[in-house]
């Protein structure tokens, strides 16, 4: 019998922000999805800003350098559960 087992790969793959969502893509398919009021800093930010966003800690983070925002996958994936 053969079992084949998902390569898990947590690190981001491409971020979404719009008007009212944060949807995170994991390089292994995964997307994290929660309200953008969760993060009152990416909220308030004109969508111009929250869309000029660049990995960080090895791509298990993600980070908004004109809004100096920091998130991490670990902690998206708490908030989301």
């Amino acid at each position: 019998m053969t079992i084949s087992a998902a390569k898990i790969d947590a690190r981001v793959a491409d971020v979404t922000v719009s008007e009212d969502r944060l949807d995170v893509r994991l390089r292994d398919g995964r997307v994290i999805s929660a309200p953008l009021a969760w993060f009152p800093r990416l909220a308030q930010a004109p969508l111009e800003q929250r869309q000029v966003w660049e990995t960080s800690a090895a791509g298990l983070g993600i980070h908004w350098p004109l809004i100096d925002e920091d998130l991490s996958v670990e902690g998206l994936m708490r908030s989301s559960a």
